[in-house]
């Protein structure tokens, strides 16, 4: 740092060459640390973009993946198609529950109420060397990638399964096969109020030093 100037020292380069600052590195740590779900009915319009989607679509697949099994993919809700599977979720509500209410069916037609979910599902299987539970956390992986990619570009986020993502007959109108499951649902959309933390845990409460 020379004539007053301040200039981020750059950080040591990563093999893939890509160079962090110790601005950005300030900026993802502050991300991580404030970052706060936002109730999915709060979630408002405009959504992302088509290359802002690709975005974060390509993000969210650069992910631990044990064997480079890529078993999971993903399913996006919006506009029409967000409609109908609103109904889809009505639909079978009301086949468990034949004395639902108009107040309730009203509710589960809204269950993906952001300007675009996306669902995210796991196509974990059995793998000669790769444990179906790897795979599996895999997917969890990308939900999370989700999140916090949509969340850097600016955008309010929930991940949320409820009792639809276990419906067998909700997951096969949606298109899933008997051996996928649904990993989750993420909300993407524009919420610019203040939203309270909820409790965190203690890390001391869930750390133990192995001893040998």
């Amino acid at each position: 740092m020379t004539g007053g100037d301040c200039v981020a020292a750059p950080l040591p380069i990563p093999p893939n060459g890509y160079t962090m600052t110790t601005t950005t590195a300030n900026a993802t740590i502050d991300l991580l640390k404030n970052r706060r779900s936002a109730p999915a009915p709060s979630l408002m319009g405009p959504g992302p973009t088509a290359a802002e989607i690709d975005e974060l679509l390509t993000i969210a697949s650069r992910v631990p993946d044990h064997g480079k099994l890529a078993r999971f993919r993903y399913i996006l809700f919006e506009g029409e198609g967000r409609e109908r599977a609103g109904e889809i979720i009505a639909e079978a509500f009301k086949a468990r529950n034949p004395q639902a209410t108009e107040d309730q069916l009203r509710f589960e037609r809204k269950r993906l109420l952001a300007p675009l979910v996306i669902a995210v599902v796991s196509r974990a299987g059995p793998h000669e060397k790769i444990p179906e539970w790897e795979q599996v956390m895999t997917a969890g992986a990308v939900c999370m990638s989700l999140v916090i990619a949509a969340n850097a570009m600016g955008f309010a986020t929930v991940w949320l399964t409820e009792w639809h993502a276990y419906d067998r007959g909700v997951l096969e109108q949606f298109g899933l096969d008997p051996s996928e499951q649904m990993a989750g649902f993420i909300h993407i959309g524009r919420n610019d109020n203040p939203r309270e933390d909820r409790a965190r845990p203690v890390v001391a409460d869930i750390v133990t030093s192995f001893k040998g």
